[in-house]
């Protein structure tokens, strides 16, 4: 397993850019995709969910391989997310989850994710992002964790068949809510090769307890996926660049130190309603706090070592 030490040294990497359709939901998938390249983002964060390549609708591989014809015309790249908030159930948001009491109700959200990695394997994704849930009320954190890692193992395997990694995010409120957790839940799953990590830059700065460019660093060798907005301390809440507390120059450094080669997402759910401008004032930003290191080129596909380091709610 080449899982090589953070700090080893190693040339800095150019970044790759793109932006979340879970802020671009007022948008028709292909009017998203379009807008993303004609404002220069390498490429997108899909969310799986009823308006953009619904996962539950007839015809998926049809309509994926659809998409994949666009994403190759525009030249971006992509990520499959899974945090679309009411695609399994119209009542109860993110459910069910792999932390449901109800078996069948578990097995409804590993159905997803399995979809979900056909439809990466299918798009040239670079990885799948998917979350733990919220432990639900009278549940033993034990039993919990038992229920997550017995979820996740059939996605694995999926994963695995198809040579796609599976990045767990962790989400602050969740029973995987830091990278502690997501330790916990490689050790329990004897440290899967597919198992890889999901890190949002603005839950480090809401609950790490080190800042976000050092968790980037002790993250790197599981770093398969990265969304990223602004945030301030101990408030789950996700902000356009500028109005939380990050310094971000320091953030895109580590990323391009450790050699991350995926995509950097930005991540706005709830500015949906203003989310071209929000788009077209997020790329500038992030090309200059990342100053030199970032370039366009193609996505690493699944399978290519250079789509890991060499060494997956929203609100």
């Amino acid at each position: 397993m080449n899982r090589t030490a953070p700090g080893a040294h190693r040339p800095r990497t150019p970044l790759r850019f793109g932006y979340g359709t879970n802020g671009l939901t007022d948008l028709r998938l292909d009017d998203a995709l379009g807008l993303l390249a004609d404002l220069g983002y390498d490429g997108v964060g899909l969310t799986l969910d009823h308006m953009h390549l619904d996962p539950l609708a007839p015809d998926l591989a049809a309509r994926t391989r659809g998409v994949a014809r666009r994403l190759g015309a525009l030249g971006l790249g992509v990520t499959v997310e899974t945090g679309a908030r009411y695609v399994l159930d119209p009542r109860r948001k993110h459910g069910p989850s792999l932390l449901d009491p109800d078996p069948e109700d578990r097995a409804r959200r590993v159905d997803l994710l399995v979809r979900a990695v056909q439809v990466a394997a299918d798009l040239g994704a670079h990885a799948v992002h998917c979350f733990s849930g919220i432990t639900p009320a009278g549940t033993d954190t034990d039993l919990a964790w038992k229920r997550l890692a017995e979820a996740l193992t059939p996605v694995l395997d999926a994963a695995t068949a198809a040579g796609v990694p599976l990045a767990v995010e962790p989400e602050p409120g969740h029973l995987l809510a830091t990278l502690a957790d997501f330790h916990r839940l490689r050790r329990l799953l004897d440290d899967p090769e597919p198992l890889g990590l999901t890190l949002d830059i603005g839950h480090c700065q809401c609950l790490e307890p080190l800042p976000p460019e050092a968790c980037v660093r002790a993250a790197a060798p599981w770093l398969r996926h990265v969304q990223i907005e602004d945030m301030r301390r101990g408030v789950h809440e996700h902000l356009p660049f500028g109005d939380g507390e990050i310094d971000f120059p320091p953030v895109l450094a580590a990323l391009a130190d450790t050699g991350y080669r995926g995509l950097t997402v930005v991540e706005l759910p709830r500015h949906s309603h203003a989310g071209p401008h929000y788009a077209e004032q997020s790329l500038p930003f992030l090309h200059a706090a990342a100053g030199p290191t970032t370039s366009s080129g193609p996505a690493p596909r699944p399978g290519d070592p250079s789509a890991t380091p060499e060494g997956s709610t929203k609100p």
